[in-house]
């Protein structure tokens, strides 16, 4: 389980699909802290540690977890938002977050108002649903309020701080971003089906 709120900006150091796709990831994170076997959301998707290094560690990504994210767009280079797991006891200060990814949406615009910036992306007809305004989403593993929503299309704002201490300050329009919604409301949504 993860928060949605970013511990660090990493880079990807290395890719290689040897079968499944295999990335070494540089972090901040003192990494004599990380156990193998580790669970740790990049970009918002709940990896496993495989191999560490001083400033490094590496993930196996399966093809589904690449077909299902925006993992495949992946290059040497890329910034990507990391959150480590939650312990018992941290502070929970975004929302439950699980880390397994929903769907991709799509940046349709972006808009600066003073010196924060409108997003509005756009879900997949199957994930809007369970979008509402002043619920919450992670994007890119960052949890966020929702300001609005238009069937498939939605609006989040991002102040400065944000983009300075995650990758949404190198977001443009046409980017695809992992989405996860809000568990409750998958819940929710379950148990009016099922009536």
């Amino acid at each position: 389980m993860f928060t949605g709120i970013i511990t660090d900006v990493g880079t990807i150091a290395e890719l290689d699909q040897q079968g499944d796709l295999r990335a070494r990831i540089q972090t901040g994170y003192d990494t004599a802290s990380i156990d193998i076997g580790a669970s740790i959301a990049s970009d918002g998707v709940c990896l496993t540690v495989v191999a560490l290094g001083a400033d490094w560690y590496d993930v196996q990504i399966s093809a589904e977890s690449v077909g299902k994210t925006n993992l495949g767009t992946w290059v040497v280079g890329k910034r990507v938002n990391l959150e480590r797991a939650l312990k018992v006891g941290d502070e929970l200060g975004g929302h439950i977050v699980s880390g397994h990814v929903d769907g991709v949406a799509e940046i349709i615009k972006m808009v600066d108002e003073g010196d924060s910036t409108r997003v509005t992306l756009r879900a997949p007809k199957a994930l809007a649903k369970f979008i509402a305004p002043k619920g919450s989403v992670a994007l890119n593993g960052t949890s966020l309020t929702v300001n609005d929503v238009d069937g498939a299309d939605f609006g989040i704002n991002f102040i400065p701080h944000t983009k300075e201490v995650t990758t949404w300050g190198d977001m443009a329009e046409g980017d695809m971003i992992n989405l996860e919604i809000d568990t409750l409301a998958r819940y929710v949504a379950r148990l009016n089906e099922v009536g």
